[in-house]
């Protein structure tokens, strides 16, 4: 296959499975719930604390980063933090084991009103669904974005505890999840510089 027929064959296959979240209104609704939670959560004084492995953390990092930073224009700091020191990581999981990198560091800092925003692709991260579960014990509201995969833990095993779990839909790989994810996470963060009153 050519050079070009490979760039379209991604393009096409993502534009196919943006159009499939455009078109469905579960998916839309479950991103502007889970705004309305943030925006509660920021207006009362409290913060967001995001988390994700691999390109998830990237994409939690990058969350964070344009909450406390900016977006696209200059306003107000927002609270918000991702789980990425290094060194808090591998400390954890050498003394305790990963599957708490982020649950302990919620132990941490996470307080009541405080939103836990965790994103993971297949639904199945064993560090995102302790962190899950110590986020409720905290009082803290839980925001998941993960995919609509009907075998994910998340989904299956964890859906009482989560306030709002933003879908998208399946592909078979995980990068065109993670190209609508960081959508999804620009969008988000527009809807709350908005309904703040920061545009």
């Amino acid at each position: 296959m050519e050079l070009k027929e490979i760039l379209k064959t991604h393009l096409q296959e993502a534009s196919s499975i943006l159009n499939d979240f455009i078109n469905n209104d579960e998916y839309l609704n479950s991103v502007t719930e889970a705004a309305e939670t943030i925006i509660t959560s920021l207006s009362n004084g409290n913060k967001i604390i995001s988390a994700g492995n691999g390109g998830s953390m990237c994409d939690a990092m990058h969350f964070a980063e344009e909450l406390s930073g900016r977006y696209r224009d200059n306003r107000e700091a927002l609270a918000a933090v991702s789980i990425s020191d290094p060194s808090h990581i591998t400390c954890v999981g050498n003394d305790y084991g990963f599957d708490q990198i982020f649950s302990r560091y919620l132990d941490a800092i996470g307080n009541d009103g405080d939103v836990f925003f965790g994103i993971t692709t297949s639904g199945n991260s064993d560090n995102i669904t302790r962190a899950i579960v110590t986020a409720k014990r905290k009082g803290m509201k839980v925001v998941i974005l993960t995919s609509d995969r009907p075998e994910s833990d998340v989904r299956l095993l964890f859906s009482h505890l989560i306030d709002n779990t933003i879908l998208t839909p399946v592909n078979k790989y995980a990068d065109r999840t993670q190209e609508l994810h960081i959508k999804i996470i620009h969008s988000l963060i527009d809807m709350i510089e908005r309904q703040l009153g920061m545009k």
